[in-house]
């Protein structure tokens, strides 16, 4: 039975969405210098559903009543929120310890383009 072309529910969307993120998270831990996890894979699936929780709850707060200087910045504030809401995210697991500033500024550039990315070939695969 075809579901229209639509892609995947809801369910395997977020299923797909928090994995998308922990495989951004472990290479991040790669790349970046000062990003640590301490644990395996279900570590970073629960730093991954953490993260989306925060980003979601209080990133979208701090994101609206931002909105002027998001659209001032273009867009950059939002980035800088992301930043903190790392951060935020690292402070509230103990698996997860990010040694500064620019290390989170890392950790959050290459969680967003490798997330982007998979999230982007999974939609294109799963619509085909």
């Amino acid at each position: 039975m075809s579901d229209g072309g639509q892609g995947p529910g809801l369910l395997a969307s977020s299923v797909i969405h928090f994995v998308a993120e922990a495989i951004a998270i472990w290479v991040a831990t790669l790349l970046v210098p000062g990003i640590h996890v301490y644990g395996g894979v279900v570590t970073y699936l629960w730093i991954a559903v953490l993260f989306g929780v925060v980003n979601a709850v209080i990133g979208t707060i701090l994101r609206i009543l931002t909105l002027p200087l998001i659209l001032l910045t273009l867009g950059l504030m939002s980035f800088a929120i992301t930043v903190g809401m790392l951060a935020l995210t690292a402070w509230f697991s103990s698996k997860l310890d990010i040694d500064g500033f620019w290390s989170a500024v890392g950790a959050a550039l290459i969680v967003a383009i490798v997330s982007a990315v998979i999230e982007g070939v999974t939609h294109r695969v799963a619509t085909t």
